[in-house]
């Protein structure tokens, strides 16, 4: 018989993958449940361009074969596409998505056993050597493989409707009066990702040329549906100039719309704003003095072709040379609370202004009877310097441009904020870390290696929509339907470590339901209120609250833009879970969006790490895994089988190898102070370092069934748990090549920021996935001292209790130890820790008592105990709920209630 010991001695030597302590046995299933699946609107939309979600399975109940279907909740079949995107260690399914056609919209929909149906016109996909070919319905869409056109052009029952779509821009060597050197794409690897039935993808990687020079790399996913006219275009970038040389001054998409033969009355320009849409011919023909006919101007207005010429009154028909013809037009939105719409007749004439506004939903048309193209941006206002551009208007082809970045805007300026201030050693630089909270060292506040990733819808159309369907089209791009498996469902296949449904049951649970429900309110308001908004600054939040100036401390050091710190990203995405609510998926998936690309390197020497808070999201000098984290992408990937999300996960695999040349813990402590290492090693801390790692490799063999990743979290969880004192040594030395902790007979070293970084949620993952008893018990020994009384833990170790903070957030390790080991006093003390407010909120920040007029009245507030205190409050719901019953809630603004010193401090 093979002991454990054997089985782990085994795995661990490499002589046996089959032996590794992966657990197969799993808890015994349920019989099978479909799947509920809802809009996270709650009801279902007019219209959406396609829709792809995500659903877990609990672990053995289907096996990796088992087809499965989409159906409305009558039962009634839907056209669907399925795939697998994670399987348990078994095997079975644990996470398949599911894609259906475009406006496709019952109330609910579930997700069953059985064979998916195609739809009646399904996506199909022809490869060639130089193109791409995607057919849907009548639309036919030719994808370039070389050259700068990433399509090539559109065509409607044979008709071309649009021309080349290229990637434009251009960036100058001074930010305020340099001149500008264009650049435009250049293909240069093309893949078919997904063909059909119901959803194509396409992925086309390139960079951007200014004659010989290429840079700005990038990568465009193209998405087709089937039933609709549009294209999903995902573009991102990775900016890897030199922040002192290189202001980027324009970043846009543009298409090329044919208009020859049309004539200049009916060639049409749309514009979707917050009001009226603006909707003009290029030759206008309603406010003339001499009146055209009724049946001109109505057609003009409705976008149709005019009646034929003859019918017109002679005055006008014989003087419409006369009219001006305007073949240039912009709607400029250089802020998140204003745009402007300004025209002209040509390049040489002046510019007029047409209408204004506030926020513009970020969609534009030209066109004419005969076809035309729309292209909308999301989150167009909330990115500014934003613009829509149509120019060429009275040529043979119009250009239109959405760019993401305006050239009538001030240059892209990411030079770092301030000079050396003197702070060339690390004694200075750990003078100015004490007075502003920033981790400085000339050279590293550099943002070269970060990434965007923008959002786009792009039409053809075979002729010019009626202005109430591109309106419904501009609403639809900028606030897309989402759908969601239900959070039963979610929960009941136990994925994502622990957490549980929404709970009113009881008085304390119902006052801990609010309080999370506020906290969202409060954070998605005062993104609003101090409008965080922004090209670079879009979807991340401020740390720390300045309550003399009563503003957010947008410009001290490590108290400005939170870049994830202490893992708000994680208390989203699980309250999401929890919720499946709009408002917090949508905070949600821009902070996703932001921290992902943002405040991550993507290239060069710190690739693949995060940024500390800062003012600047690439300022700081501290570049860690606890930013990069995986952890805080999973969720939402899973969720939408998104391939952006899924291409940041995958760079995060070998992210540890950057490790080898970037020291993350250059200042604190000094250099004098670090151990010496093993060769091939480096140090790790558990918590804040191998956990995001183990995250990423989880998630990597989840999706590819690659032993490597299984090996190398078994590995250090192993090694690990053979430490003399487990998680309590807090750090060790990391052999690069096994992937194991190194024993060097360390003592006890807490910090508290080692478990919150999703390693409370990893831990919890990783312990149910695999047998490794000594990990389980180091785990569980963390869990049950970190927060235990200061006599206690001196009684224990013998020494004093250095290293401790966040208590309250830190409840949830005590709870989660009283869970596993079922003991009640573990449970009061947890609800007692949670409930303290020591070292935590302190008060209650979402009570809108403390918003008046718009403004913050409420002195302690910082985003890092609001998402600690979120996700603890989540998980003692979901594992000590009655030891929270039994507790006493202290109301807000009551007196007494203390926080702890250094809140968040690292």
């Amino acid at each position: 018989m093979i002991s454990r010991r054997d089985t782990l001695k085994a795995a661990l030597l490499g002589g046996g993958v089959a032996m590794l302590p992966v657990r197969l046995e799993a808890a015994p299933v349920a019989p099978f449940q479909p799947a509920g699946v809802r809009w996270i609107d709650g009801a279902a939309p007019a219209l959406h361009a396609g829709q792809t979600f995500g659903v877990a399975w609990p672990r053995g109940l289907l096996k990796r074969s088992t087809a499965l279907t989409v159906t409305a909740r009558d039962g009634k079949p839907v056209p669907s596409q399925g795939w697998t995107t994670a399987t348990w260690p078994d095997g079975s399914i644990k996470w398949s998505a599911h894609a259906i056609p475009a406006n496709v919209v019952p109330d609910g929909l579930v997700v069953t056993r059985g064979r998916p149906i195609a739809p009646a016109k399904p996506v199909r996909v022809a490869e060639a050597a130089d193109a791409v070919t995607i057919s849907v319905c009548e639309t036919r869409w030719e994808i370039g493989k070389t050259g700068a056109a990433l399509i090539r052009q559109a065509s409607v029952d044979g008709r071309a409707v649009l021309g080349p779509v290229t990637l434009v821009g251009a960036s100058r060597t001074e930010p305020l009066h340099g001149a500008d050197t264009a650049f435009e794409s250049r293909i240069e690897k093309v893949t078919v990702e997904q063909r059909g039935p119901v959803r194509a993808v396409v992925k086309i990687e390139g960079a951007h040329m200014a004659g010989a020079r290429r840079w700005l790399p990038f990568s465009v996913r193209l998405y087709a549906y089937a039933g609709s006219p549009g294209l999903r275009v995902v573009h991102s970038f990775v900016f890897d100039g030199n922040a002192s040389q290189d202001f980027l001054s324009a970043l846009g998409v543009r298409a090329s719309v044919p208009l020859k033969g049309a004539e200049l009355y009916d060639r049409h320009v749309r514009f979707a704003t917050d009001g009226q849409m603006f909707a003009e011919g290029v030759r206008p023909l309603t406010g003339l003095r001499r009146d055209p006919g009724g049946a001109f101007k109505a057609a003009q207005v409705a976008g149709q072709a005019v009646p034929p010429l003859a019918q017109m009154a002679k005055p006008v028909r014989d003087t419409l040379e006369r009219i001006p013809a305007w073949g240039e037009f912009r709607l400029e939105q250089p802020t998140a609370n204003g745009w402007a719409i300004t025209k002209r007749t040509a390049p040489a004439q002046g510019w007029i202004d047409a209408d204004e506004g506030h926020r513009a939903p970020g969609l534009a048309y030209v066109g004419s009877p005969s076809g035309g193209a729309a292209l909308g941006v999301r989150y167009f206002w909330q990115r500014h310097p934003t613009a829509l551009h149509i120019t060429g208007a009275t040529g043979d082809a119009a250009q239109l441009t959405a760019w993401l970045w305006s050239p009538d805007a001030p240059a892209m300026d990411m030079r770092p904020y301030h000079g050396t201030m003197g702070m060339e050693s690390f004694d200075a630089q750990n003078e100015g870390l004490s007075i502003t909270y920033e981790d400085y060292e000339p050279g590293w506040d550099d943002a070269s290696g970060i990434a965007r990733t923008a959002e786009l819808m792009l039409w053809a159309f075979p002729a010019t929509p009626a202005s109430d369907q591109l309106k419904a089209l501009a609403t639809m791009q900028a606030t897309p339907p989402q759908l969601m498996a239900e959070p039963a469902h979610l929960h009941a296949a136990q994925v994502f470590g622990d957490w549980n449904l929404v709970d009113r049951s009881t008085p304390n649970r119902t006052a801990i339901e609010n309080q999370l429900a506020n906290l969202i309110d409060f954070y998605a308001g005062e993104v609003d209120r101090r409008a965080w908004y922004g090209f670079w600054n879009h979807g991340d939040v401020m740390h720390t609250y300045d309550s003399d100036r009563q503003r957010w401390r947008y410009d001290i050091g490590g108290f400005a833009w939170d870049n994830s710190e202490l893992s708000p990203d994680l208390w989203l995405w699980t309250q999401v879970l929890r919720t499946g609510d709009a408002r917090t998926w949508r905070f949600a998936e821009a902070m996703t969006r932001h921290t992902g690309e943002v405040d991550v390197y993507h290239l060069g020497r710190f690739k693949g790490m995060g940024t500390r808070h800062a003012v600047q999201h690439w300022g700081d000098s501290s570049k860690q895994p606890r930013v990069s984290n995986a952890n805080y992408r999973r969720i939402f990937y899973y969720l939408t089988a998104d391939e952006r999300v899924g291409d940041l996960l995958r760079d995060l695999v070998t992210s540890d190898q950057t490790l080898t040349n970037v020291e993350i813990g250059r200042k604190v402590p000094s250099r004098a102070k670090q151990p010496v290492l093993p060769a091939g090693t480096i140090e790790m801390t558990f918590g804040t370092t191998w956990c995001p790692l183990a995250a990423a490799w989880l998630t990597e063999w989840e999706r590819t069934g690659d032993v490597r990743w299984r090996d190398r979290i078994v590995a250090g969880l192993d090694s690990i748990g053979r430490l003399p004192h487990g998680w309590l040594t807090g750090s060790a030395p990391f052999d690069m090549k096994s992937g194991r902790f190194i024993d060097q007979g360390r003592g006890i070293s807490v910090s508290h920021l080692n478990a919150v970084f999703g390693a409370v949620e990893v831990s919890s993952e990783l312990i149910r996935l695999f047998d490794v008893p000594r990990y389980r018990a180091a785990w569980l020994d963390y869990c049950r001292w970190y927060n235990a009384p200061a006599g206690e833990w001196t009684a224990k170790f013998g020494t004093p209790s250095a290293g401790r903070n966040l208590r309250e957030g830190h409840s949830r390790l005590t709870a989660y130890a009283a869970f596993q080991t079922k003991d009640a006093t573990l449970a009061t003390r947890a609800a007692a820790e949670f409930l303290s407010g020591d070292a935590g909120l302190g008060t209650w920040p979402g009570d809108p008592r403390h918003v008046v007029n718009g403004v913050l009245e409420w002195p302690g507030v910082s985003t890092n105990a609001s998402a600690q205190w979120g996700l603890a409050a989540i998980q003692n719901l979901a594992l000590v709920p009655e030891a929270l019953d039994r507790a006493t809630i202290v109301a807000p603004d009551t007196p007494g209630r203390r926080r702890g010193r250094d809140l968040g401090r690292d």
